[in-house]
């Protein structure tokens, strides 16, 4: 079978990341996959088939007729049985490339995200209806954000399914770089991974380490990840003191070394589908705090694999720090949520959950 994955771009999100681990998986299986992304990006993907960008201009990205030929060019050339659209303006992308030049692949959209929450106004749920009702399947992360798309999009249950995010099971190496080794040798070190856009809820974590600071906790915080509120967020940690506190690193490669030194993963978002960040953590036994959103409590289970707040809820995510600091059941709930990932999350079960769903997809053809 041959597969296409196409993805935003070369950067270390979540979508990416699981897409290229996938595609790995899914070459190891036997099956030809080609890379697609759309925007120019230059992050290390860890894919190690072939990848091609489109490098279509940002400005383009909501009419990008010349994109969408030089889409169905590649699939023209390479005859994929199924192109797989993976966040982003992927989904948009596939369907008018389809629509306008004819080829004839399956489109599957995987969803990662509870999508009503990202509905403010009517033209834009009018607009993605029309997208999501021209492909052939959808798989989401998480079944409330399955349960979620079926009801915003009036979709037919039939047309969809439920495959988590997965994990690569390897050794985690315990290993910090230098750049490091001051700030986990100077307090205990919270860890928070995501993207700097509003969801996140980069403002919010502020004012909770700034209440653990206030509370008496000898606490530090890394930042990884990028996006475009990240100047807003460094000048906020200026004007808050907490420089001293907080460094903002970007993009890393090493990030399950960080997680598996730190004291605990912070996860403060408004809106989450289920995000792999919160399965790494658990396969680092790594303790996670975080709010209650979205697919979150699929995996999350108080008192059992982590700490659950309700959303907005700055103090109780505080005294929820606080707790995993003090070490009071800590080993115990690690333990059960590495064995939970380890039994559930696996890669190769997850990517052989995908392949049946793509040869019921071209049987029916």
């Amino acid at each position: 079978m041959k597969i296409i994955q196409l993805i935003q771009k070369k950067q270390l999100r979540g979508a990416e990341v699981f897409a290229s681990q996938l595609s790995n998986h899914l070459t190891v299986a036997g099956h030809e996959v080609l890379l697609v992304s759309l925007l120019p990006g230059d992050a290390d993907l860890p894919f190690t088939g072939k990848h091609v960008s489109l490098n279509r201009p940002l400005r383009k990205r909501f009419f990008d007729f010349a994109g969408w030929k030089l889409l169905a060019e590649y699939i023209h050339i390479f005859q994929p049985d199924i192109v797989q659209a993976n966040a982003g303006d992927t989904l948009k992308f596939a369907v008018f490339s389809k629509l306008l030049f004819g080829w004839k692949a399956r489109i599957i959209f995987r969803n990662a995200n509870k999508v009503s929450d990202f509905i403010a106004f009517a033209p834009k749920l009018w607009f993605n209806w029309f997208l999501v009702h021209r492909v052939d399947f959808v798989v989401s992360v998480s079944e409330l954000c399955r349960q979620d798309f079926i009801h915003t999009y009036k979709y037919s249950p039939g047309k969809t399914t439920t495959v988590p995010i997965g994990l690569n099971l390897e050794p985690v190496s315990q290993s910090l770089s230098q750049d490091l080794t001051k700030i986990f040798s100077s307090g205990k070190v919270l860890v928070h991974v995501a993207s700097f856009v509003p969801e996140k809820n980069h403002t919010g974590l502020l004012r909770i380490i700034q209440k653990l600071v206030e509370s008496g906790a000898d606490v530090k915080v890394i930042l990884i990840g990028d996006g475009k509120l990240r100047p807003a967020v460094e000048q906020r940690l200026k004007d808050m003191r907490l420089t001293d506190r907080v460094m903002v690193t970007g993009h890393r490669n090493d990030v399950l070394s960080i997680m598996a030194n730190a004291r605990a993963l912070v996860l403060p978002s408004l809106i989450e589908g289920l995000p792999g960040v919160i399965l790494e953590a658990m396969y680092c036994r790594t303790p996670i705090v975080a709010y209650d959103v979205g697919g979150i409590r699929e995996v999350v289970r108080p008192q059992e694999t982590g700490w659950l707040v309700k959303k907005n809820d700055e103090v109780g995510f505080v005294q929820a720090v606080l707790e995993v600091l003090e070490g009071n059941k800590v080993e115990q709930i690690t333990e059960g949520a590495y064995h939970m990932v380890v039994s559930n999350f696996d890669n190769r079960v997850i990517a052989k959950r995908f392949e049946d769903i793509y040869w019921k997809l071209v049987a029916r053809r």
